[in-house]
């Protein structure tokens, strides 16, 4: 589904990635794991359009998505839930799931059944302000609003960050869900080494702007592997 080929990405004379290249496949989750600062967020919003690469490729089922602009490659199937959720929080609950309506034709704006089977909160929430949820219920809120765009690619930046184990357990549900029901890609950045490793098929880890090592979700049990994640 997408294929990342010896990316680089300068803020200014600073590199952030160093040639970097993966893959994420349909129906697999894949796993970006490092310290703060390795460049993990930097290569997610490379890979949705946020900031523009300095050299390397980007594709999505084969097309080149280097020159495409964010909301091109949102309608192309990409779905990001970033790191901070950035939901709209004077925005309901129904209008922030309204927003993944923009790319989408007119036949198919509506929300997805599975929305709200997945997260059963946000049903019960429509008309509350999103700045009223807990963090928890931001972040189902978040991924529901990815989800309205029915994605071929779900990126998730660090969706367990701030948020209480019972909801990280329904976040790891709804994952799951998305892999082995809906056969969608996901790339999920993590730092809950726990968490990517009950759910991984692959993982990557980041080092410098680099990709230091690459392996099924079992090699993380490895102690050299782990010493890449210690602090």
């Amino acid at each position: 589904m997408l294929t990342i080929d010896n990316v680089r990405l300068h803020y200014g004379a600073a590199e952030a990635l160093r040639g970097v290249s993966m893959t994420a496949a349909s129906g697999k989750i894949t796993c970006v794991l490092g310290r703060n600062g390795v460049g993990k967020t930097s290569l997610m919003r490379a890979i949705v359009g946020h900031h523009k690469l300095s050299s390397g490729s980007i594709s999505l089922e084969g097309k080149t998505l280097d020159r495409s602009a964010p909301s091109e490659r949102a309608r192309s199937g990409i779905a990001f839930v970033p790191q901070g959720r950035e939901i709209f929080p004077l925005l309901t609950v129904r209008e922030n799931l309204e927003t993944g309506y923009a790319g989408l034709k007119r036949a198919d704006r509506n929300v997805p059944d599975h929305v709200f089977e997945l997260f059963p909160v946000l049903k019960d929430m429509l008309g509350r302000r999103g700045g009223d949820l807990s963090g928890g219920q931001q972040q189902q809120l978040a991924i529901g609003r990815a989800l309205v765009m029915r994605p071929k690619l779900l990126v998730l930046d660090e969706p367990t960050e701030g948020i209480q184990p019972s909801i990280i357990k329904d976040i790891g549900r709804a994952i799951r869900f998305l892999r082995d029901q809906a056969g969608i890609a996901v790339l999920l950045v993590e730092q809950y080494l726990d968490f990517c490793r009950e759910l991984a098929d692959e993982v990557h880890i980041m080092e410098r702007g680099r990709i230091v090592h690459s392996g099924p979700a079992e090699s993380l049990d490895r102690p050299e592997v782990r010493a890449h994640l210690t602090v």
